[in-house]
């Protein structure tokens, strides 16, 4: 779970882009900027972040808040799950990213594996949607919902990226050093699962 200060932090923003969006009274305005400086203050002191980054990543963001969503991709080959190594960290990660506006989940899917591994892949089945909050990733500025779908290899052949410099297929007891900001040892294991019992019901929160 998330410490409370970073949950805290996260519902001002929220109460003050709602309130940035919709309100129309100057001393309500004023109110929730200073709410969400507030909460700039918060995450910077306790996460250490420079406070201009936080408020860059919360100043694009407009609109009523809700959930950033998640996408990542898995595949299967000999028993053996395919990832990718991430650029920023130089660990280990399932193919994915932000969803993108215009594409639906699984079209997001194929398009993360062509980009960061080289296959053409389809979507075959969706094995779990999570809360990133209720699962032991780092503290993240926003509220991330992430998706896991199972897909297909149907051409294509292993190829990096630009935000990838490796692609490969690991079993399941020899998993790489992992980028836990995108996927956990538990959510690989959880696709594990899936690839021994094709039964098993969608995973969710």
């Amino acid at each position: 779970m998330e410490p409370k200060w970073l949950e805290w932090a996260k519902q001002l923003q929220s109460i003050a882009q709602a309130g940035l969006t919709y309100s129309k009274d100057v001393y309500d305005l004023e109110r929730f900027e200073l709410i969400r400086k507030i909460s700039v203050e918060i995450l910077a002191q306790q996460a250490e972040i420079d406070k201009k980054i936080i408020k860059d990543l919360f100043a694009n963001e407009t609109g009523y808040a809700t959930p950033k969503v998640d996408i990542r991709s898995v595949i299967f080959m000999d028993n053996k799950i395919l990832m990718v190594q991430e650029n920023t960290d130089g660990a280990w990660s399932l193919p994915g990213g932000w969803g993108d506006i215009g594409l639906t989940p699984s079209e997001v899917a194929v398009k993360e594996v062509k980009e960061e591994a080289g296959f053409d892949v389809k979507a075959v089945k969706l094995i779990s949607v999570l809360d990133k909050k209720c699962h032991p990733h780092p503290p993240s500025p926003y509220h991330v919902y992430k998706m896991f779908i199972q897909c297909e290899i149907i051409g294509g052949h292993p190829k990096e990226g630009i935000e990838t410099s490796a692609v490969e297929f690991f079993a399941e007891n020899e998993l790489p050093p992992l980028s836990i900001a995108r996927n956990t040892k538990s959510q690989i294991q959880l696709a594990f699962k899936h690839l021994h019992n094709p039964q098993e019901p969608v995973y969710f929160d």
